[in-house]
């Protein structure tokens, strides 16, 4: 074992973006900052690759839009990072009595989506219902934005800050299943609502872990919209690798932490590699339940990953039998056999151990906001990436067989799209070499082996509301700190860290400063 003479104010552990931030932020405090990264690279789930190498387009292939990324952080931090918003929002493909159609959400409503929502449900009710339940959540956005970026307050002081009693009722108190049922009657638009409290957790509509997945989709950065990071996430990693060695950040790859020593003074840590170092506190931006083992204590139960995720590069666009333009279709969110009843019907499947079938999907074309991450040869060509989640397939359903079951829900998610298209996706994707076709397939297990999420979890563990049961009176707190006041919490696992946001990052840094 090598000990390093060199002795730190702090070690962050984990290269992706909370702890680049976090290291960001403690170096421009002037504290002299190590960060470890056990991968060759940085970035973690928020990174760029050619999964398909005969041709150049840059797939974010884990992470895939940006929402909770604090306009603060970026200021504070000087990164040179752009989001483009979207003017969909979503569309959802259906076939009702013997016609195709689809239900187009666009980004500001337009009599384009009143028109689509008449013609799914026959009247207006609907869509006055969808406006006056997400302008609610648009308040209550606005509202609770900047709290993220704030010492944790009590779920009874936050919520008579906020001072919209009836929208907190509804998304904090009351299992949001029940509030979907009761504000809308279509099956699928109350579908359409639900799976923003599905999108990286396993759990029916009544469960509140939903409720806390959706409020994190909703409330980013005061709007909420899901929005394309502009060169794709390998450009959020390269600008906060910047800022970070701009700041003096020292920065070791290949460096798997394998134990943790702390004292009263200062923590340790050693790697696979045999060096050794020391500094005052440790910021851990991996999963807690790396954390856990790492101080020989119990690691918690949480729930698994419950999305496969598969990234395509296509020639062109397929069309659709409902007869919309792909362009508009495919430029939101695009819902596939995401109606509520389905939805829930799905999850009971997958409980069971059965791969749903039909398979719910989102889907999303990152080249219809963003070009710039395919070579100009290929967009003059017309070529377009299309990026697809399967709703509902824990790691459960992958452990006795994982390359069986990933062509299985690979193929009942090909079938599963087919059912709206006039193309059949097979026809537009890219050929690679041997006969292959440009589709990649990641289950979550693969999340597990590729970039260390627990059983896929993209949340690193179950989301807590992002406030505190009690007040703590005249103690402030972050979400980061553990029961060592040496070790702190940066990752997606802190209490505030669900999401691509960088807010952890920052609220460990915090932590850590405030107390001297």
């Amino acid at each position: 074992m090598k000990s390093t003479s060199t002795r730190y104010d702090a070690i962050v552990v984990g290269g992706g973006h909370n702890g680049l931030v976090a290291a960001s932020y403690l170096a421009k405090a002037g504290k002299r900052v190590l960060l470890l990264e056990a991968r060759d690279e940085l970035g973690g789930a928020t990174t760029s690759v050619k999964p398909f190498p005969e041709y150049e387009a840059n797939l974010s292939r884990y992470s895939y839009l940006v929402s909770l990324l604090p306009d603060r952080i970026v200021a504070d931090l000087g990164i040179h990072f752009k989001t483009l918003g979207r003017a969909v929002a979503s569309y959802t493909p259906y076939h009702r009595d013997g016609k195709d159609d689809g239900l187009l959400v666009s980004t500001d409503w337009d009599e384009a989506t009143a028109d689509s929502f008449r013609r799914l449900t026959g009247s207006d009710r609907e869509g006055k219902a969808w406006r006056k339940f997400y302008g609610e959540i648009a308040e209550l956005a606005q509202r609770f934005a900047p709290t993220m970026l704030k010492p944790l307050k009590s779920a009874a002081e936050l919520k008579s800050e906020m001072g919209l009693p009836e929208v907190w009722r509804n998304l904090i108190e009351v299992p949001i299943g029940e509030v979907i049922r009761d504000r809308f009657s279509d099956d699928i638009v109350r579908g359409v609502v639900l799976t923003d409290a599905l999108i990286g957790t396993f759990v029916s509509a009544d469960d509140m872990q939903a409720n806390r997945c959706f409020l994190y989709h909703l409330i980013g950065n005061g709007d909420g919209q899901w929005r394309v990071p502009q060169g794709g996430m390998g450009a959020l990693v390269k600008e906060l690798y910047r800022v970070a060695a701009a700041q003096g950040v020292e920065m070791k790859m290949r460096s798997k932490v394998t134990a943790l020593e702390s004292g009263p003074m200062s923590v340790r840590v050693e790697t696979e590699s045999g060096e050794s170092y020391t500094a005052k506190d440790l910021l851990f931006a991996a999963a807690p339940q790396h954390l856990a083992r790492l101080r020989g204590s119990a690691v918690p139960d949480s729930l698994e990953g419950a999305q496969m995720k598969i990234n395509m590069l296509l020639t062109r666009l397929p069309r659709l039998k409902s007869g919309m333009d792909p362009r508009i279709a495919f430029a939101g969110t695009f819902h596939i056999n995401e109606s509520y009843s389905h939805l829930e019907s799905a999850y009971a499947d997958a409980r069971a151990g059965i791969m749903p079938q039909p398979l719910p999907l989102e889907l999303y074309c990152h080249t219809l906001t963003d070009p710039t991450i395919l070579s100009p040869e290929l967009v003059a060509k017309g070529f377009h990436t299309l990026t697809l989640f399967g709703l509902h397939t824990p790691a459960k359903l992958f452990d006795a067989d994982p390359e069986g079951a990933k062509a299985l829900a690979m193929e009942r998610a090909i079938a599963s799209l087919n059912e709206y298209l006039l193309d059949p996706i097979e026809s537009v994707l890219a050929p690679c070499r041997e006969g292959s076709l440009a589709i990649e397939v990641k289950s979550p297990l693969d999340l597990e082996k590729d970039i260390s999420l627990p059983r896929g979890n993209i949340f690193h563990r179950d989301l807590d509301f992002p406030f505190l049961a009690l007040d703590t009176g005249d103690q402030p707190l972050w979400g980061a700190e553990t029961d060592d006041p040496h070790v702190f919490l940066a990752g997606a696992g802190a209490l505030r860290g669900g999401g691509v946001s960088g807010i952890a990052g920052h609220n460990a840094a915090m932590a850590l400063l405030a107390k001297g």
